[in-house]
């Protein structure tokens, strides 16, 4: 079985970055999710995907010593190194007139 080994980037709904520091072990899904004729509930053939985001690691390395223990294959994706661009606060407020711009010029 394949799991992928990833650190999760930051909620898209949230500015904190609290589960961003964690490595996630998820394994791939083998069976397509399917509604429950029953039900409707969305649901697969596999229970691994129960485990979908529950498995964190502190270290990448505890993250594939227990994928190696268990015997799966591991693809690791490194996260985006984030950018954090110097800004100046008094950029937000700084207005360029029209006519200040032509004697720049």
């Amino acid at each position: 079985m394949r799991v992928r080994v990833f650190k999760p980037a930051k909620t898209a709904t949230q500015s904190g970055r609290a589960r961003t520091h964690q490595w996630q072990v998820e394994p791939e899904i083998v069976t397509p999710r399917a509604p429950d004729p029953i039900m409707g509930w969305a649901s697969a053939g596999d229970t691994l995907a129960e485990l979908r985001g529950r498995l964190r690691f502190p270290t990448l390395e505890d993250a594939l010593a227990f994928v190696k223990a268990k015997g799966w294959d591991a693809v690791i994706e490194e996260p985006a190194e984030r950018r954090v661009r110097p800004r100046n606060y008094l950029d937000n407020f700084r207005i360029v007139r029209p006519q200040d711009e032509e004697r720049a010029q």
